[in-house]
């Protein structure tokens, strides 16, 4: 019996201008100013795909300028309503939102993660931890494969929904996967096998591969 893989094509959004603060879930824009990116990521991506967002503009944003780049999208490029997920944003962080990176740390009395902004188990005051971002990616990423078992998938998402899809396909602690380093622009590619043999069923093929 032959396998059959679903591609999971994950690209984190362009550059957001934040002013070095913490902007989580705030719904901000992103820069797509340099089409060579876009160009250089629609050269690499499968033409016959689904599209997925979050449900944040900065993944909309990336995802336009990825078709215009010539790569064919849906029937309808998505937008604020077309194809997000509110399961792949990213992590909510509550309180700290806004704050500088430089506020957070005098916040903390210097007791700052070395990767990311808060301990994976850490529910952050008025928001998540990157456990929970773990287990809501988890649950979308399982509907994707249902839903489109067999398929290419191009999920323009978030850093912190790309660090928990590998640590969902790789069985990672949650610390564990907040070392990944997830660039602006790149590409993780994850594969979902079915059919016989060993192994938990996830392929992770590529991890922060750069646009060109």
């Amino acid at each position: 019996m032959s396998e059959a893989a679903t591609r999971l094509w994950w690209i984190r959004h362009a550059p957001v201008d934040h002013g070095g603060r913490i902007y989580g879930q705030l719904d901000l824009s992103c820069d797509c100013s340099e089409t060579a990116i876009f160009t250089g990521l629609a050269e690499q991506l499968p033409g016959d795909a689904v599209w997925v967002t979050s449900n944040l503009r900065r993944t909309h944003e990336t995802a336009m300028a990825i078709i215009r780049a010539g790569l064919p999208g849906p029937e309808r490029i998505p937008g604020p309503e077309a194809l997000a997920i509110d399961d792949l944003a990213e992590q909510h962080f509550g309180e700290w939102q806004g704050l500088a990176h430089d506020e957070l740390h005098r916040l903390r009395a210097g007791d700052f993660h070395r990767f990311w902004h808060a301990p994976a188990h850490e529910v952050v005051p008025g928001g998540e931890s990157f456990l929970s971002v773990i287990e809501r990616v988890s649950r979308a990423v399982y509907g994707l494969v249902e839903t489109h078992a067999g398929r290419d998938i191009i999920a323009v998402a978030h850093g912190g929904t790309i660090r928990a899809a590998l640590a969902l396909a790789l069985s990672l602690e949650p610390e564990a996967a907040l070392a990944f380093t997830v660039e602006n622009c790149s590409i993780t590619r994850i594969d979902h096998i079915d059919g016989p043999g060993m192994g938990h069923g996830w392929r992770v093929v590529m991890v922060n591969r750069p646009p060109r």
